[in-house]
């Protein structure tokens, strides 16, 4: 973890300044990509390609929510040819925006759509290669005559668009990497990039660069990774910097759909990576441009931000995951321990047993017991507001020092401690001891303190507009001095909508877990507020913060379901399926589900899931445990309970149960 990478500048510009990265401007239509535009938003129909009127009409909701580019897919000859009817239509009622045509396996409807639309999007994983989950073991002989059959089915395509003008994505997709690529690299991030990278070869042997790039992924770890990778190796092998396109595949629909993408996409805004994002949500796809463009407009006047300390090495590696080693205190940190989740409460009265339910925490009258859900608090902050009564034993109260002072109880409630507090002579508790500060109060003073008491707990916070940067650039300190005390991660925001309050949440402390960095999150509303909304806000408080964590796959507290977006292809009603799955299945923590609507990303996209939902033809399902088929052609009346019993077979079922909250 400490072994320092240099040249971070290969695939970001700095660390800590925030500054866009500056990439070649592609031509789509007339609505350019990259260079001085602005990041673009995007999304895909999900009608069938065939029904033009639907084609229409969900294009241009679209584009009134905000949508700069429309992608369209065209899985053979006979959609490819109808995108000519859906843009004549379009123009017709004056709407210009871009088409892509979204490409699979059919390199022939690829090139009549290159001929039509301003792009087309090509999976390298599948537009010349099959996959079939076999490991080949070619020699180096072999694997270039696979090359060579790649060129020569990929060149026609190039040379089309050359023609007529026409951009195109090379978009890899985690789930469905080549057999050959698997064979080679592995499933890896290396192996998406080096996926695109045998394409993009070939299209600037032809003097073809009008290309846009992506590395998706259904975890946003391995996404951030790919892309991160992507554009150090287009800086190692001199390529032109192409454009970014952005996005986490099969996010799923609600707050975790929107957690998981800011993961993924914003942890990349912040090192100025990316110029058009789309949002995959399971949900209509005019939901998802309003998404994209809260998370894009946070970087309008992000170059103005406060400096920050600059720094020319990076002591964490960005390329793979690594938790950053500290010791353990209690029961935060020391690499064993999953991120505490510290509920803030300082800004409402606590009265009644009934408050803490929006963290987690159930008082039942009857038996006079209380229980805990999956997303039940580690720890309350209440600054200068004591809860009077006595808490459940799965939560610890934290006070402001002042006041722990004061307390009767000093074994059971833990102080907070500012710099200054902490630097002085005085009673601190035997086990545990927390100490807020920001990058401006940090010195060697602090440093020595923290290092010289084996109680003591970081916990970091920033005002900065570039919050994440500035956070990051305090762990480093603590990596390059080997410190090794834990750290909570602490953000606030004003009282901010729903989506807006997960999107940035999820992208400023989610970045930093990402990369190992991070032993707990607090996350909080700054504006003071009625009791009630206080507690609301608590509530999405709470609910967001397990989400990053289960996001960034460092801890599991609900079931996780891999749900791609639908599409044209999508052969049953993919929103109403999810929504019957997760009614059922929402309490099985820590299993993951893939729900995928057809056959195209569905098994590869699924290869992380522990269990998956495939649709298969018109009313059929297929259901996989893993990358194994275990039943085909199931009728979809009766595929959930087929799902619910495979689950149950494999000994990961169990009742749900029902939580009376007084």
């Amino acid at each position: 973890m400490n072994s320092t990478v240099t040249l971070v500048q290969q695939y970001c510009t700095s660390l800590v300044q925030y500054n866009r990265r500056k990439s070649l401007e592609v031509n789509i239509g007339d609505v350019p990509l990259g260079g001085n535009n602005p990041i673009r938003v995007q999304s895909m129909t999900t009608v069938d390609t065939m029904d033009t009127h639907g084609s229409v009409e969900q294009t241009i909701r679209m584009v009134e929510a905000g949508c700069e580019y429309v992608r369209i897919t065209a899985p053979s000859i006979k959609e490819a040819q109808n995108l000519a009817e859906i843009k004549k239509e379009l123009h017709k009622r004056g709407y210009t925006v871009p088409l892509i045509a979204d490409i699979h396996f059919t390199p022939n409807a690829a090139e009549l759509a290159a001929r039509i639309v301003e792009k087309v999007r090509i999976n390298p994983g599948n537009y010349a290669d099959k996959k079939r989950f076999e490991v080949i073991d070619y020699s180096d002989s072999a694997y270039q005559a696979e090359l060579e059959r790649i060129r020569e089915k990929f060149t026609p395509l190039v040379k089309i668009c050359k023609e007529y003008g026409t951009a195109m994505r090379i978009g890899t997709n985690h789930g469905s990497l080549s057999d050959r690529i698997m064979s080679r690299y592995g499933d890896t991030p290396l192996g998406m990039v080096e996926s695109a990278l045998e394409f993009l070869r070939i299209c600037e042997d032809l003097n073809y660069y009008n290309i846009v790039l992506s590395m998706k992924a259904s975890n946003p770890q391995v996404m951030v990774q790919a892309y991160r990778l992507l554009v150090q190796k287009m800086n190692e092998e001199g390529f032109k910097p192409y454009p970014l396109h952005l996005g986490v595949t099969e996010a799923g629909d609600g707050e975790d759909g929107r957690i998981k993408s800011s993961v993924g996409i914003g942890t990349l805004l912040e090192d100025g990576l990316g110029d058009t994002v789309r949002v995959s949500l399971t949900e209509e796809p005019e939901a998802e441009a309003p998404v994209a463009r809260i998370m894009v407009d946070r970087y309008i006047d992000r170059i103005n931000h406060k400096p920050i300390k600059a720094i020319n090495e990076s002591p964490v590696n960005p390329y793979s995951y690594n938790r950053r080693v500290t010791r353990e205190v209690s029961n935060i940190g020391g690499g064993h321990h999953v991120p505490r989740v510290l509920a803030d409460l300082s800004t409402v009265e606590i009265s009644d047993y009934k408050d803490l339910r929006c963290i987690g925490h159930f008082y039942l009258p009857e038996p006079d017991k209380w229980r805990m859900n999956d997303q039940g608090a580690d720890y309350v902050y209440t600054g200068n507001r004591p809860i009077p009564f006595m808490l459940p034993n799965g939560l610890k109260e934290i006070r402001n020092y002042p006041v722990w002072l004061s307390s009767d109880d000093q074994v059971n409630k833990i102080p907070l401690f500012t710099k200054t507090e902490f630097l002085q002579p005085g009673k601190k508790h035997k086990d545990v001891n927390f100490v807020r500060f920001s990058i401006d109060e940090l010195d060697d003073s602090l440093f020595q303190a923290l290092e010289k008491n084996p109680t003591s707990v970081a916990v970091i916070h920033s005002e900065n507009s570039h919050a994440m940067a500035e956070l990051r650039r305090i762990f480093f300190e603590f990596i390059l001095k080997n410190v090794q005390v834990p750290v909570i991660i602490q953000r606030s925001y004003p009282s901010l909508q729903e989506d807006p309050f997960r999107i940035f949440a999820a992208t400023d402390a989610g970045g930093l877990f990402i990369d190992g960095l991070g032993d707990g999150i607090m996350l909080g509303v700054a504006d003071h507020q009625a009791k009630e909304d206080a507690l609301r806000h608590a509530d999405l408080s709470n609910k967001t913060a397990f989400g990053i964590l289960q996001a960034t796959r460092n801890r599991m507290s609900k079931t996780e379901y891999i749900s791609c977006p639908s599409c044209g292809r999508t052969l049953f009603d993919l929103q109403e399926t999810t929504a019957m799955i997760r009614k059922r299945t929402d309490h099985l923590k820590g299993i993951k589900i893939g729900i995928m609507g057809c056959i195209v990303n569905g098994p590869g996209e699924m290869a992380d899931a522990d269990y998956g939902y495939v649709g298969s033809g018109p009313g059929r399902i297929t259901l996989y445990r893993g990358k194994e088929v275990v039943k085909r052609n199931v009728p979809s009346a009766q595929a959930v309970d087929e799902l619910i019993n495979l689950i149950r077979e494999d000994g990961n079922w169990f009742q749900p149960e029902t939580v009376e909250q007084f």
